[in-house]
């Protein structure tokens, strides 16, 4: 299995230049590269492929304007062709929108180094056209015995230099089967609900630095446009803004984790995030919820480790539904957090949603892909669109 491990490294003010010049020129022809792209099917119809950006790069070299691009290593180069290539098959197959030129100011600065173009050697990288090796801060250790296949070299807003290793890791290989199954339901007041009952806080990282960031983003403000004071303000809101990510992610991985760990199968519910932002009061507590962040991780790390992830449709009433009888209930606000059914029963929401969860997605494993669970109201009579239940690996 490939597994990528990230690692913080210090670089010389040498290797800072050469990473910087790589950074700018792999932005370049990326760009140049979509650019053609884009002007030969809008002027001529024409689909160009990498074959065909890649020659035109070797042409690009050959010119005075562009001569510049020998300076760095061309296999940076080559790569960002590659994820070019990747990104319009993705969009042509309808799984992304389409590309989009790389901002200087916005766009992460990496670059991808692959085998041809790197040393690796006694826990030493040097990587192409530098003559020392990085300064990584080895926090954890590389499998045993295995040599990195590609390496990526990124800086973040904050100015943090990063290295990423991609090797075989033996180590993960699917756990032994387990007999538990849980429903997730995530939430606001409490970062999710799981059907056994638990819940787990929601640590709120954005609004622990909330008044620290407004402070300094109110100087990033005051600050005249294009100075090197403006650029160390921007710097301070940016590391802000890192410390809240990381302990973010810190939270969730461990989550993740937990749960892949301790069942078999997890049900979680289809959320559109992207439309429940537009929500401007719940905006921003969505945001440092991370619930999209939260299926990512569930889903790769439940491919790694042999678990079952069911994905429950976003239509389907989980807070309305009666976990005991099954009885339907027309209204639910969400001031409602606890409500008493006609069969004496009372709820929890958040649990009665896991509950729910839990037992659609047992029942959409049993009958398989395709089928997905529907609500009735007490009549009989089918209240949703019979459509089919997203399931991931």
């Amino acid at each position: 299995m490939k597994r990528a491990f990230k690692y913080r490294f210090y670089p010389t003010d040498a290797q800072v230049a050469e990473l910087s010049r790589t950074f700018g020129c792999v932005r370049k022809v990326y760009n140049m590269a979509l650019q053609a792209r884009t002007e030969a099917w809008t002027l001529r119809a024409e689909r160009v492929n990498y074959n065909q950006t890649s020659a035109m790069l070797t042409a690009w070299k050959k010119t005075e304007e562009l001569a510049y691009l020998n300076e760095v290593s061309s296999v940076p180069l080559q790569q960002a062709l590659r994820h070019l290539q990747t990104a319009f098959t993705n969009f042509f197959a309808k799984r992304a929108k389409y590309p989009r030129f790389k901002s200087k100011k916005k766009s992460r600065a990496s670059a991808e180094y692959t085998t041809s173009a790197f040393r690796f050697h006694d826990g030493q990288l040097t990587l192409a056209k530098m003559s020392e090796a990085l300064d990584i801060v080895w926090s954890r250790p590389l499998p045993e015995g295995e040599t990195p296949s590609t390496v990526t070299v990124s800086r973040d807003s904050a100015g943090r230099w990063f290295v990423s290793l991609l090797v075989d890791d033996p180590s993960v290989r699917s756990l032994p089967a387990a007999d538990t199954a849980v429903g997730v339901d995530a939430g606001l007041d409490h970062l999710l609900t799981l059907s056994t009952g638990e819940k787990i806080i929601n640590p709120r990282h954005e609004r622990r630095d909330r008044d620290r960031l407004a402070r300094t983003q109110r100087r990033l403000a005051r600050k005249v446009e294009g100075s090197a004071n403006q650029a160390k303000a921007r710097k301070a809101v940016a590391r802000i803004h890192a410390r809240i990510a990381d302990r973010r992610r810190d939270t969730l991985h461990k989550l993740t984790t937990r749960l892949v760990r301790e069942n078999q199968t997890i049900v979680i519910e289809d959320l559109t995030v992207r439309n429940l932002l537009k929500n401007h009061k719940l905006a921003r507590a969505i945001s440092d919820a991370a619930w999209s962040q939260f299926r990512s991780m569930l889903e790769y790390k439940s491919g790694w480790y042999g678990r079952e992830l069911v994905v429950v449709d976003r239509w389907f009433p989980s807070s309305k539904l009666c976990s005991n009888c099954g009885a339907f209930q027309d209204k639910m606000p969400l001031n409602v957090r606890t409500w008493t059914c006609g069969c004496g029963t009372t709820h929890d929401r958040d649990v009665n949603a896991a509950n729910n969860l839990l037992a659609a997605g047992l029942a959409a494993s049993v009958c398989g892909a395709g089928v997905r669970p529907q609500r009735r109201t007490p009549g009989g009579q089918s209240v949703m669109k019979q459509k089919p239940l997203q399931r991931e690996p």
